[in-house]
């Protein structure tokens, strides 16, 4: 498990190197959820495209559940596999529904950490990253997500054992992250994973994490 003091280390570099740590914008737990799902395998840009059309086509979540999947599917298409996504975030708006007797997760905010991410985990297809990130980006709470390039550049450093999944990278990166520093290591790596430490060709040549990762040197400097 990695050191408090060197995921500070890593945190400090690259919030040197990128400027001032500034956070998201803060939507509704649901919002969060919702801008999560639509936001996997894809690019930014497409999913906050597909967050936006989503809203317009339907101004509140009940819309959303009523309507047939291919209008919903045909509101997010921009942000890709819309119909397996207009699928899922039916499923979840459903059991919310079921649940909490209207689609409104505001009484979450009463909850602890770990009584949050067990209620969010257990809505269809929502899993540890997704929870997090709700914690975090929604709620203001110390989580940790790992997305891809978090997984990827933390690999790279040697902080986590080869052929790691995600799901073990959470439980073990998780609670080693300091909690003040969480959100913010968490923008700066994947904006570090998106411009430098990329899956194929990573440009170790301009990495200021490079003295500190285990792995940089197997690359060829500049590809």
């Amino acid at each position: 498990m990695p050191q408090a003091r060197d995921i500070t280390a890593v945190q400090r570099l690259l919030r040197a190197s990128q400027g001032p740590f500034i956070p998201k914008p803060r939507l509704p737990i649901i919002d969060e959820v919702v801008a999560t799902v639509l936001s996997q395998h894809t690019s930014d840009v497409n999913s906050e495209r597909a967050f936006a059309q989503l809203k317009a086509s339907f101004p509140d979540w009940e819309q959303v559940l009523e309507a047939s999947v291919g209008q919903v599917a045909d509101a997010i298409r921009c942000g890709g596999i819309a119909d397996q996504k207009a699928r899922r975030i039916q499923q979840i708006l459903a059991a919310i529904r079921q649940r909490e007797g209207r689609i409104d997760l505001g009484r979450l905010h009463e909850l602890d950490d770990a009584a949050i991410e067990e209620y969010l985990t257990s809505l269809p297809g929502v899993g540890p990253k997704t929870a997090a990130c709700v914690l975090v980006f929604s709620m203001g709470r110390p989580a940790f997500p790992i997305d891809t390039h978090v997984h990827r550049i933390a690999a790279r450093l040697g902080w986590l054992p080869p052929k790691t999944t995600a799901e073990q990278a959470h439980r073990i990166l998780a609670p080693a992250v300091p909690p003040g520093i969480r959100y913010d290591l968490h923008l700066a790596l994947i904006s570090h994973g998106r411009v430098v430490c990329k899956a194929q060709r990573p440009r170790c040549d301009a990495c200021v994490l490079r003295t500190r990762c285990a792995t940089g040197s197997g690359f060829d400097v500049g590809e």
